[in-house]
Formats: structure tokens, sequence, C-alpha cells
């Protein structure tokens, strides 16, 4: 079983930048999808991005251009650099992992997950 800890969360104004990680333990992930899914009060929860073992990523089409995820291998870690925040980002961010179809990465439907990390971005 994997465990994954996000970490870097918090509240920023409107056009700022967060840097979130998630440090996964437990087993080996440089050959899991990894991905960052999010959580709006009263929302299902909702899909941002997601890196295959080699590099490729994919992203949901509202926070293309301002997102990126990237991994290190090497430290089991996984990044979301968030640029040009708006307040409808804001909501629990979620660390997911698992060895899952790339066309199925962007369901909520990975093995493990972490605990979430709250960003709040304000107007």
């Amino acid at each position: 079983q994997v465990q994954l800890v996000e970490s870097g969360g918090g509240l920023v104004q409107a056009g700022g930048s967060l840097r979130l990680s998630c440090a996964a333990s437990g087993r080996t992930v440089s050959s899991y999808t990894m991905a960052w899914f999010r959580q709006a009060p009263g929302k299902e929860r909702e899909f941002v991005a997601a890196i295959k073992s080699g590099g490729t990523t994919n992203y949901r089409d509202s926070v293309k251009g301002r997102f990126t995820i990237s991994r290190d291998n090497a430290k089991s870690t996984v990044y979301l650099q968030m640029n040009s925040l708006k307040p409808e980002d804001t909501a629990v961010y979620y660390c997911a992992a698992g060895l899952i179809a790339w066309t199925v990465a962007d369901r909520p439907s990975f093995a493990s997950w972490g605990q979430g990390t709250q960003v709040t971005v304000s107007s």
C-alpha cells in the first residue's frame, strides 16, 4: 500500500502562486501514474492534472497554462505548481497514485489517496 502526504496548501490572493507537494512512501512509485484532484464544498471531486511515469502530462482545461505537474522519482514526490490562481481554484487538493490506464487517469479511480491540503484563493 502506498501512503501519500500532501503539503504546501494555504491562503493566497488572486493572481498569486502556490506549490503543492505529495510525498509517497510504502512502495516505489516510479512506475505509478500520479495525479492531483480537488474538491470544493458541495461539489464532486474533480480531476486537475496527471503525470505518467515517463513524464507525459494531462490537465483539465481550466488550469492549462497556469498549473504544472511534475515528479521527482528519486524523491518519490509529485508537485503541482499553481500560478495565476483564481478564487474558483479554492478547494481541498488531493494527491492520488496508482497503476492505472492512462485513459482513465482523469477519473477518481486511483487506489491510493492522500488526506488533502486546503487551498484558498481570496479575491
